[in-house]
């Protein structure tokens, strides 16, 4: 039988930014193997010879990371310890041009839809044949699947639409087979993401097809999470909580970025949505789906955010009492509406806006992980860390949530499986307890 023989290159995939970007390394990482390239994914040896930079161009912070990170990599060509340097992610897309010419040791940069240009310079064919096939880096029990891509909001302060363009939304077949291909590889749980939820289906079945989506999904043999993220609030279609109401697989759990409260900064950072108006969803949700945990991230210093602004903000949260949240610095964004706007408040006062948010929903997630003290709760395990198994419930996402922590030496878990543990000790972002 003839046997496959691996090129001598080898690849190192690395990735900056959000789990967008990872579901593109990976579909990346699924082309090159399928040419028989050697690929690693963020591999702390030093034996590839091509490195492949997948970066985020959020904000400063981000941009700065992808930086650094090219800039790292160009050093490491210039010693002669890699070969070839190429660029690809939202920072290239954004910003070829000017990376191009102050870094010329990468050999080529691409933007966000340009996998077969990148792959036909690693001479390899994009395989279309692939569809719905995955390599993931994620641990093995779960993974992203990204529905749509892009998308057609205005936010005024938000720069993703000039790094990914109009919102298309992938067929609903197509979803469900690359789900079924990620549950025969051993993938319990499955999170949707894309840069506006709502928004699928309008575009290629002209209606919000989210909810007939997630009936679809929910009978793919072998998932048993499914989890909403980024979600939108302006016209948010009710019937996604009515599927999440009557569907067990569907994780009582939504990540919908609220952004800010205050109305007249909503208005100016085209939200299209009232606080009167989130208010209502929010209601509507605990309403349907009483046992609900929303996720949510709000934007302090955005231009001209007055402390009576703020104020409105800090009061809103104290009204909704978030499950859980998360607060961004306003980042000033070239050729955003925003950019037009004097970026005026000081950074300390944005940096002190978001430690006081945060202070405020302390104890509100403490006081609601401290209610959970002494029921029983259904619990994943990603990973075992020191003295103790680490895992999560349904209401909490990895890396950005809530942990249950139990014994390693008291109790015994296999890492992707599921149990049922009691909760026995809380805090404001973790709880403790024991399986039973």
């Amino acid at each position: 039988m003839k046997t496959r023989t691996l090129r001598k290159d080898k690849v190192n995939v690395i990735t900056m930014g959000c789990s967008k970007n990872l579901v593109d390394s990976e579909n990346l990482i699924t082309q090159l193997k399928s040419n028989d390239y050697d690929v690693s994914h963020e591999s702390d040896k030093s034996d590839a010879n091509i490195v492949i930079v997948n970066t985020c161009g959020f904000i400063d912070l981000a941009k700065q990371e992808s930086i650094d990170t090219i800039l790292f990599y160009a050093n490491e060509k210039n010693s002669g310890n890699i070969e070839k340097l190429y660029v690809t992610g939202c920072l290239s897309q954004r910003y070829k041009d000017n990376l191009e010419e102050s870094i010329p040791e990468v050999d080529a940069f691409f933007g966000t839809l340009e996998l077969p240009q990148l792959l036909a310079k690693l001479e390899a064919d994009y395989k279309h044949e692939l569809l719905g096939e995955r390599f993931i880096t994620t641990p093995q029990h779960y993974a992203y699947l990204k529905i749509s891509e892009g998308c057609n909001r205005t936010c005024s302060f938000c720069a993703i639409p000039l790094m990914r363009g109009k919102h298309i939304s992938r067929p609903i077949d197509e979803l469900v087979k690359e789900a079924q291909h990620l549950a025969a590889m051993g993938v319990k749980e499955i999170m949707l993401i894309a840069q506006e939820l709502t928004y699928y289906g309008l575009d290629i079945y002209r209606e919000r097809a989210l909810p007939d989506l997630l009936d679809k999904l929910c009978a793919v043999e072998g998932i048993e999470w499914i989890r909403l993220h980024y979600a939108y609030p302006s016209k948010f279609p009710v019937e996604i909580f009515e599927v999440m109401a009557r569907q067990p697989k569907i994780c009582n759990y939504l990540d919908i970025p609220l952004q800010h409260a205050s109305n007249p900064v909503l208005k100016r950072m085209r939200r299209q949505v009232t606080r009167e108006e989130m208010v209502e969803l929010i209601e509507t949700a605990r309403k349907i789906v009483p046992d609900i945990a929303i996720r949510t991230t709000f934007l302090v210093g955005y231009p001209g955010e007055t402390e009576a602004e703020f104020e409105d903000l800090c009061d809103f949260v104290r009204e909704m009492q978030f499950e859980r949240m998360g607060v961004f610095q306003y980042s000033h964004e070239e050729n955003t509406i925003a950019y037009d706007e004097a970026d005026d408040v000081d950074p300390d006062v944005k940096s002190d806006r978001a430690a006081t948010l945060m202070e405020i929903q302390q104890p509100i997630s403490e006081a609601r992980n401290r209610s959970r003290i002494g029921s029983t709760i259904q619990v994943l395990f990603d990973r075992k860390e020191g003295a103790c198994f680490i895992g999560r419930t349904e209401y909490d996402s990895p890396e950005v949530d809530n942990e249950v922590k139990v014994s390693a030496k008291d109790n015994y878990v296999r890492i992707g499986d599921f149990a049922n543990v009691k909760i026995t000790g809380a805090s404001a972002y973790d709880l403790k307890g024991v399986v039973v």
